[in-house]
């Protein structure tokens, strides 16, 4: 019953800007994160934000760029991708962890994962 589902991927041309949406069902979430991997590369942590969402980290690939948020209201996380640059493309996804622990950085339930690709 626990659930996380991706939306807002999809092409878009560099300098352009698009908004992922993770909508989680089931339970409310502590620690949430965004992930993403490109083709022929390891997975990498692109931010991730506190349960109240006043702790956010973001890769050095990201930050000033890429902004992540949250509702607690909804249940649904946020990031917002401006500038986007042809090396942001990858396959983005959403974890979740019941956990408030902010040294940490693993989850316990993932989304499906939905694809970003920039053009230049």
């Amino acid at each position: 019953q626990v659930q996380l589902v991706e939306s807002g991927g999809g092409l878009v041309q560099a300098g352009g800007s698009l908004r992922l949406s993770c909508a989680a069902s089931g339970r409310t979430f502590g620690r949430m994160g965004w992930f993403r991997q490109a083709p022929g590369k390891e997975r990498e942590s692109v931010a991730r934000i506190s349960g109240s969402g006043g702790l956010t980290y973001y890769a050095a690939s990201v930050k000033g760029r890429f902004t992540i948020s949250r509702d607690n209201a909804k249940n649904t996380m946020y990031l917002q991708m401006n500038s986007l640059k042809p090396e942001d493309t990858a396959v983005y996804y959403c974890a979740a962890d019941p956990s408030l622990r902010w040294e940490s950085d693993e989850y316990d339930y993932w989304g499906q994962g939905t694809q970003v690709t920039v053009s230049s």
